[in-house]
């Protein structure tokens, strides 16, 4: 057995892993108060909000893949808003912008990951609203211990959050006092929000009428009427160096609502795996499990099992920053990425020493999107700046920029969920006046030109990094997973499972084992930078292999131990036995089962 930091959590009653202990403990609560799955992970949810807000917030999105008990596959709840009516090229443009900023008003897209739980806890849980919401209202209006991150980009951003966005500095440092590392951390107009919510969807009597009351008051009753009042007139400085307003109105929430659609899939050594659709990055990883069929990884050793599995995920990538959008809007040929004699063909490009040409599959008909990844990739970008948030890798994490957050759960039913919140962080826009929540900045993931999947356009879904995961095994145990991590979760998230199919580790065993990551593609956040080339790559590996990958050509960044990734996991096998894991790393996350 490999040394592990933690047991992998075992039991039949239920198990609850995500990135906070808090919110993994609000969890169990549910369950055992009778909760299901779902109600335990809308309540997660909720309180991550409150405990990680410099990760996710309330106006921030959610791609979830849920699994009812007894359901053959999973179903995909897409919590990712779409771009405004006013949100055109012509616009941003004529503002003098060749990029969307990473941070402030005109990065902001519908926010969708309130409207994916109320629908979800509507059609499958079981207990009322107040019983979700309670534990992060209690949270939010009494205190949770600030985590030194918070903390640390808090006291970071200060002086900005005083002279540009006041609304912030007065939610976040009430009274001129920024929160200190392990000090109760209140957010009182997040609490109030929430209760003013509760208060007024509670004024309808049956259950399944209070979650569409809940929606109603979101999307078309105060809350929206607080952002609609606040974007008319603000005009803030974001990582453009210069003021905008945004375009976001209180009328592009009340015609959004959140919706189910099936998941995409691929079959690897008789295992199935599902991730979301081509507005997430999910697929990139059902498209490196297939380039990698056609290697032994049972043979390979440490050195050869990174080289291999970094090089197919940079092809992958090469083809999510062609091909990949909103496929609602845009045909997008998914069947042939996904295809076997794609991945063929696509697989003969990898060699034994590193490439540091970005490749994307040159498809008849798509020669376009191909030339304009390229032009992308070779363009030359300035460094973030002080608040161009995005999602880094959690290696060498500056302070003042976002991440994300995730959580699994499966309950004694057999019920099922993946989640992965993120956006409206602390540091991403300020606070809507009166609300305590700040808006979210995934529209910085559109290119301002005409004719791309990932073009700027009203009603598109930007293509998110957000990529929950289900897996089944052989032997029919079904798995959820997930992580944080911007462009690194389907780089994580599949060594994770290359671990568990080909090297017989548990849970917490491929959690623990060292991890590695490349930022050789193109950055889906600001200021959009590719690194060719490149290879993260933790300690653990050893000197011996970390040399060698160097001699096969990989620029090397060796990472500070225990410092990548962010996973968690949860399995529930045919005869009724749960388990679960979560990271060490970072020291937030906890699993908890019995």
């Amino acid at each position: 057995m490999t040394f592990t930091t933690r047991p992998e959590i075992a039991g039949t009653f239920g198990v609850a892993t995500s990135t906070h202990w808090i919110a993994s403990a609000v969890g169990m609560k549910i369950l055992e108060q009778g909760g299901n799955a779902f109600d335990a992970a809308a309540a997660m949810g909720f309180v991550l909000h409150v405990v990680e807000p410099h990760l996710n917030g309330p106006l921030g999105d959610m791609p979830m893949l849920i699994k009812p008990a007894g359901s053959e596959t999973p179903t995909m709840v897409c919590g990712q808003g779409t771009a405004p009516a006013g949100a055109t090229i012509a616009h941003y443009r004529d503002q003098g912008l060749q990029r969307i900023p990473g941070t402030g008003l005109l990065a902001t897209v519908i926010p969708g990951a309130f409207d994916a739980w109320m629908i979800t806890l509507r059609d499958h849980g079981s207990l009322p609203l107040r019983d979700i919401l309670e534990p992060a209202i209690h949270y939010a209006e009494f205190g949770h211990p600030a985590l030194p991150r918070v903390a640390n980009t808090i006291a970071g951003l200060a002086e900005f959050f005083h002279e540009e966005w006041p609304t912030s500095y007065d939610t976040w440092i009430p009274g001129g006092s920024a929160p200190v590392a392990g000090a109760l951390m209140r957010n009182a107009q997040l609490a109030a929000t929430w209760q003013r919510l509760l208060n007024e969807a509670e004024t309808v009597g049956d259950r399944t009428a209070q979650f569409e009351k809940a929606r109603q008051v979101f999307y078309r009753g105060f809350i929206a009427e607080a952002i609609d009042h606040f974007l008319r007139d603000a005009c803030v400085m974001d990582a453009s160096g210069h003021r905008h307003k945004g375009v976001l109105t209180g009328q592009d929430m009340a015609e959004w609502q959140a919706g189910y659609e099936p998941p995409i899939s691929t079959s690897y050594h008789d295992w199935t795996v599902w991730k979301g659709g081509l507005w997430t990055q999910g697929p990139t990883l059902l498209q490196s499990l297939n380039l990698l069929t056609g290697f032994d990884l049972n043979a390979a050793d440490d050195v050869e099992f990174v080289h291999l599995v970094t090089e197919a995920m940079k092809l992958s990538f090469a083809d999510r920053e062609a091909y990949y959008g909103d496929p609602t809007q845009v045909d997008i040929p998914i069947d042939t990425l996904l295809s076997a004699e794609y991945a063929d063909a696509r697989r003969a490009l990898i060699s034994a020493s590193a490439s540091t040409d970005q490749r994307p599959g040159r498809l008849p008909g798509y020669e376009h999107w191909v030339d304009a990844a390229l032009t992308h990739a070779s363009e030359a970008y300035q460094p973030a700046d002080q608040i161009g948030a995005g999602e880094p890798t959690m290696a060498h994490l500056t302070e003042k920029r976002g991440d994300t957050v995730h959580l699994d759960v499966i309950d004694r039913w057999g019920n099922m969920v993946s989640a992965t919140p993120s956006g409206g962080w602390l540091q991403s826009s300020p606070v809507v006046p009166g609300l305590g929540m700040p808006l979210n900045t995934r529209a910085q993931m559109f290119w301002l030109e005409e004719g791309l999947p990932t073009s700027l356009a009203p009603g598109r879904r930007p293509r998110t990094t957000l990529s929950p995961s289900m897996a089944r095994a052989p032997d029919g145990s079904e798995l959820a997973f997930g992580t944080p991590g911007g462009d690194q979760q389907d780089q994580w998230q599949l060594i994770y499972l290359l671990r568990l199919v080909h090297h017989g580790m548990n849970l917490q065993e491929a959690i623990d084992a060292p991890l590695f990551h490349t930022a050789h593609f193109q950055s889906s956040f600001y200021p959009r930078e590719t690194r060719p080339g490149h290879l993260m790559i933790e300690p653990g590996f050893g000197s011996e292999a970390i040399a060698n990958l160097q001699a096969r050509g990989h620029k090397i960044e060796q990472a500070e131990p225990w410092t990548v990734g962010r996973l968690t996991a949860a399995r529930r096998q045919t005869d009724g036995l749960l388990h679960a894991a979560a990271t060490p790393r970072l020291m937030q996350a906890y699993a908890i089962g019995r």
